[in-house]
């Protein structure tokens, strides 16, 4: 977008006062713990960082980055002199005269847009007035900080971040919008889908830069997606761009699909559209499946040779198998957009075909389905009905969907790409609807139904380990933990890219921690958990695939043990479950471990109610943490994983589980990875309820220490992390 390079320039250039404002909001981004000071890990975050220490004792405060800050501008202003004193504006007018005429700018259809008062020449408050009014009709709004170039500012680097589909539309009915396309054809989306899969809405600026670089993967989509009988509508949302752009554009990249140009910017709003890059996946149903960027090859500030990520490739790929993308929304790096009111994608009048249903789908029947885990099926409208009361129970007290971490702060969105909770708007929805008449609908509105893979969630396993023999489980009472072993048959070491366990009566087993034992070790020395784990199964969660390039090593002829807790649920059965591992087609560049923070030395007194348990560890080694997982038994109350830099500072929380449930012991794996450096200490902090107001407490009356049993207590906080292939450590 080259004219918007300009006008960026112009925004980079406003008073003194505004800058530092700006100075300070960028130190407030950068200091993570609040504590007044960029120093440690903080100080890695950009290399122009240590250029602004003045002092040169590796930290910085605000006043010495504004004090640094003011000396390169006095210093930049002194080396370009000029009529206006800003470096961009004077380098462009030729003569110094303190005027742009049409030769001095670069591009000549400039001047209509800058000659505020069509006299043939623009001075620079003309330019400053007119590229306000058009920031108001869709140009990006950008920082006025001072410039700094992109390779020595990671803030300039801007790639796609995953965020929680449902709190950004993502499984909600699109209104039936009436488009109108660059060939007179008006036509709702209804009329559109006729006949088609889906629908790509693929957002693009005519002369945005990062629009141009994806040029090329919009057209070999269009053409992939017309294949699979998914048509796609290309929509420029930026009102001032002509025609004569949009053709140019339209042209320089081959692409053939029909032209929404949203001068109003209606669709925009609608969408809630962010920048000239998003793209919008619709089913047939017009549920939203997924919104956000094409792929990560390109942002704001960086170039790779080729995508790590195809996030709508993914998505178009779990639509046609009628399943649910892992990934269903990312930011998406290109020209902001700017809307003046704010239009929710979503249908007003709920029922339960065009909304009710559809929030099922997304939150409720990978559990509550025939032959799952749920205890009933939420599938049909008769089983929402049936099953209203417990519901809306469920929902009120926070328990369902299973979610147990602290909310984000107002403003931000959630780290966990694995988040189950309901968005605000889903549990209004959903209440208001039970609360009220629970209309049907009209059953034209309603979502594809979801299919679900028959036996294995992982697709057909490389390898199978399962238990020697079933285990006999008995009707009533309690049972204590069953540890079993199964020796592989592996004459190579195998690396794992996913696991899935799978019972063969769901109904009664709890949770698995698996670990792995090299070969000929004495597996009576299990450490009860306390060294790590290498897979787990709880309720809801029994399979994990990494990224490509990650994997967890399984030595050859290795010995896995299986801790299983069953609860006996009034009949006897039999379980002899199984493990099912997909192997990493080549050698991982990255290996996944998992550690553990435990606190074996308990002692809970009888009848305390909130009694604090505390646990310190220092960090070993750098690493980049994936995901934490919370272990305690039925005192259990709360758990919260906190850090401390390096030398000392501020604690931070990373996680806080405020409520926790020893039901539903969950992974909460990040969308990005935590770094935490090296000397960092990490502490978790424990909550226990050994009181008599515990419904689940075995026996109120005793003191309660460190046991393997439920009737005894753990804590132990999880921390899967990885390290590159090449370095030296131990598979836990």
């Amino acid at each position: 977008m080259k004219r918007s390079a300009f006008f960026l320039t112009l925004l980079l250039t406003g008073s003194a006062t505004a800058q530092l404002a700006i100075v300070e909001q960028r130190f407030k981004e950068l200091d993570k713990n609040g504590d007044g000071l960029i120093a440690g890990e903080e100080m890695q975050a950009a290399d122009y960082l240590s250029k602004l220490d003045l002092d040169g004792n590796g930290s910085l405060t605000l006043a010495e980055a504004k004090t640094a800050i003011a000396r390169t501008e006095k210093a930049k202003t002194a080396a370009t002199p000029g009529k206006t004193g800003i470096a961009e504006f004077d380098k462009l007018d030729k003569n110094g005269d303190g005027l742009l005429t049409r030769d001095e700018l670069l591009q000549k259809r400039w001047m209509r847009f800058l000659d505020g008062n069509a006299d043939g020449q623009v001075t620079l408050a003309e330019a400053t007035e007119a590229m306000s009014r058009l920031r108001k009709k869709g140009l990006p709004e950008e920082s006025t900080a001072p410039v700094t170039p992109a390779s020595e500012d990671p803030s300039l680097k801007e790639a796609p971040e995953i965020l929680k589909g449902s709190e950004h539309g993502v499984g909600h009915l699109v209104a039936d919008l009436v488009l109108k396309d660059n060939h007179g054809q008006e036509q709702p989306l209804s009329q559109r889908l006729e006949q088609s899969q889906g629908i790509i809405l693929a957002f693009f600026g005519a002369t945005c830069p990062i629009s141009g670089k994806l040029g090329a993967e919009l057209a070999r989509l269009e053409k992939d997606a017309a294949e699979q009988q998914v048509q796609m509508l290309l929509v420029c949302p930026v009102a001032v761009e002509t025609a004569e752009d949009i053709q140019a554009f339209i042209t320089k990249h081959g692409l053939t699909s029909p032209v929404i140009h949203d001068t109003d910017g209606q669709l925009a709003q609608a969408l809630q559209a962010t920048t000239t890059t998003e793209v919008f996946l619709l089913d047939a149903a017009r549920t939203l499946i997924y919104r956000g960027a094409i792929n990560d090859q390109y942002g704001l500030g960086y170039a790779k040779d080729k995508p790590n990520k195809t996030y709508l490739r993914d998505a178009l790929a779990a639509m046609l198998r009628h399943e649910s993308p892992e990934i269903t929304a990312t930011t998406a790096p290109g020209c902001a957009l700017d809307h003046q009111e704010k239009t929710q994608v979503v249908q007003k009048n709920v029922t339960y075909h065009n909304q009710i249903a559809r929030i099922m789908q997304a939150n409720c029947v990978t559990c509550h389905r025939k032959d799952a885990i749920g205890p009933f099926s939420l599938e049909t409208y008769d089983d929402v009905i049936e099953n209203a009361g417990m519901i809306r129970k469920q929902v009120e007290r926070g328990a369902m969907p299973p979610w147990f971490a602290a909310e984000p702060p107002t403003g931000q969105h959630s780290l966990w790409i694995n988040d189950t909770s309901l968005s605000a708007q889903d549990k209004q929805d959903l209440l208001t609807w039970l609360a009220g008449g629970r209309p049907l609908g009209n059953p034209s509105d309603a979502p594809k139904p979801l299919h679900f893979p028959e036996e294995w969630a992982i697709g057909t396993p490389d390898a199978i380990v399962q238990l020697p023999k079933p285990i006999s489980i008995k009707a009533e009472g309690t049972m204590p933990y069953q540890f079993v072993t199964a020796t592989t048959s592996f004459d190579k070491d195998q690396w794992v890219q996913g696991y899935e366990i799978m019972p063969t009566d769901r109904a009664v087993v709890h949770h698995v921690i698996v670990q792995v034992h090299p070969k000929g070790s004495d597996v009576k020395d299990r450490g009860e958990g306390t060294e790590g784990y290498w897979a787990a199964y709880v309720p809801g969660n029994s399979a994990h695939i990494w990224p490509e390039g990650f994997a967890k090593k399984l030595p050859a002829g290795s010995i896995v043990s299986f801790q299983i807790h069953y609860t006996p649920n009034g009949r006897k059965t039999e379980d002899q479950l199984r493990m099912g591992l997909v192997f990493a087609k080549e050698p991982p560049r990255y290996l996944v471990h998992t550690a553990a923070v435990a606190h074996t030395r308990l002692n809970i007194p009888a009848g305390e109610g909130h009694h604090i348990e505390v646990k310190e560890q220092t960090v070993p080694r750098d690493m980049n943490v994936m995901a934490y997982m919370a272990h305690m038994h039925v005192r259990g109350k709360a758990f919260k994983f906190e850090v401390t830099p390096p030398g000392g500072g501020t604690p931070e929380v990373l996680l806080d589980i405020p409520r926790y449930d020893f039901n539903w012991q969950l992974r909460y794996d990040y969308a990005q990875p935590r770094f935490l450096a090296r000397g960092s200490k990490v502490k978790i902090t424990a909550v226990f309820d050994n009181s008599e107001s515990n419904p689940a407490n075995p026996d109120p009356t005793k003191n309660v220490r460190w046991g393997p049993q439920t009737q005894d207590e753990m804590m132990i906080g999880y921390f899967e992390y990885y390290t590159s292939s090449g370095a030296d450590v131990a598979v836990q």
